[in-house]
């Protein structure tokens, strides 16, 4: 299998998984960039709302209104910067920990159940096939027709 076909495949697999995730959210789920930013301030800790932006692949204008509605939700908190006082550090607040943790549970869950169908030999694949997708999500944007600046 060649490069082109791995990529066709892959993105086929990822597509209908994202598709089959989306219909297993919970009513009253997170928006997708809440769902971003918490998992993005979880996993990298306090960071500015420009770092959050450009790690995820956002234009910082398109998330200002989801920072100040988890802000005001209390789900993230804002403070100044200690080294630049005119920029703000995101923090994740415990109550936005939670709410992520809960929103993902019913997706975990279903996950969880489908993968039981699978030997473990498959599903270690699939742990290996994770930390590969994590790397190819932090692959520098290639420059091409369509693509937006960051």
């Amino acid at each position: 299998m060649d490069t082109d076909d791995c990529a066709h495949a892959l993105l086929q697999g990822l597509l209908r998984l994202g598709s089959r995730l989306r219909h297993e959210r919970p009513p009253g789920a997170l928006s997708a960039n809440k769902i971003i930013v918490l998992g993005h301030l979880r996993r990298n800790g306090p960071c500015t709302p420009s770092a959050v932006a450009l790690a995820e692949h956002q234009q910082l204008q398109a998330l200002t209104r989801t920072f100040g509605e988890l802000e005001a939700d209390g789900l993230i908190t804002r403070e100044r910067s200690e080294a630049d006082r005119r920029a703000s550090i995101l923090s994740i607040a415990d109550a936005g920990a939670q709410a992520l943790s809960d929103d993902l549970a019913q997706r975990a869950e279903w996950l969880g159940s489908a993968l039981g169908v699978l030997s473990p030999v498959e599903q270690q694949l699939l742990v290996l096939a994770a930390q590969l997708l994590n790397q190819l999500a932090d692959a520098p944007a290639a420059a091409g027709p369509g693509r937006r600046s960051a």
